[in-house]
């Protein structure tokens, strides 16, 4: 995000992210360790091709707030992710109500991270990109998940990554929940703001996305600015069965969009 009206330059953002403490230290082999990331970016992969057979809703929001927490502007969009008669998968704007931000513009990487690293996929062709490192096992909400400091290892122009920790269940290996930023080689006094995002079970097979949330402080040359994000993902369908891969247990409500997760 970048403040309106802003001509002066900065070097790129590349902010870290605040681990979490009281996490366990790590008790298992390097070759252990390396086999959960083998097996979890394969389950990732399997996961990121079903979910391209699954139509759903999205719902996007970014608020500014005052210093007393009030929103003062908003951009809202509302899609519909579905499958034209042809089949192909494409978008249809549901609600995009005229934007009222006035200190904040959203950037072309505000759209990337809101497409591709909001809802964080590490799969075996993204793992050479990153540096992961394995911090040790925590609770995410009711469900014992492996946990990993997850960075890039160099950035490349017009490229968006994610940068912070996920937690991987350590049953079904897939990614539960993440929290970090998204982070990039970037121009202007451009700033991204921390989120958190929870899955959900959708089918008794798959981890799918369904709740983002963001409520930072983004600190702009010309002084600080609260913003507030919220995105959810809805009502997935199956359009087209294309695997067969099943992982996990069946739970009741297949579309919940409130954290947290659960099985």
């Amino acid at each position: 995000m970048r403040l309106k009206y802003l001509c002066l330059l900065a070097p790129a953002l590349a902010a870290g992210v605040a681990f979490a403490d009281g996490i366990p230290q790590p008790k298992l082999t390097d070759a252990q360790i390396q086999d959960i990331i083998a097996k979890f970016a394969a389950k990732e992969t399997a996961f990121a091709k079903a979910r391209e057979n699954y139509t759903y809703r999205q719902m996007a929001r970014v608020q500014e707030l005052d210093p007393g927490g009030l929103a003062t502007g908003q951009w809202e969009m509302t899609e519909d992710v579905i499958f034209d008669s042809d089949g192909k998968r494409t978008e249809r704007v549901v609600n995009a109500p005229m934007a009222t931000l006035h200190n904040i513009q959203l950037t072309p990487q505000d759209e990337q991270d809101l497409r591709s690293v909001q809802p964080f996929v590490l799969t075996t062709a993204e793992i050479p990109k990153y540096d992961i490192r394995y911090l040790g096992k925590q609770m995410a909400d009711e469900i014992p998940a492996y946990v990993f400091a997850v960075k890039p290892k160099k950035m490349e122009k017009d490229q968006r990554y994610f940068q912070g920790l996920i937690w991987v269940d350590d049953r079904d290996l897939q990614i539960v929940k993440s929290y970090g930023r998204g982070v990039g080689i970037v121009k202007g006094d451009n700033q991204f703001p921390k989120f958190e995002t929870y899955r959900a079970q959708i089918d008794g097979k798959y981890w799918f996305p369904v709740w983002t949330g963001a409520d930072d402080t983004l600190n702009f040359q010309s002084g600080p600015q609260r913003i507030r994000m919220l995105v959810k993902y809805e009502n997935y369908k199956l359009f087209k069965a294309e695997s067969t891969i099943q992982f996990g247990d069946v739970v009741p409500d297949q579309n919940s969009t409130k954290p947290p997760i659960k099985k």
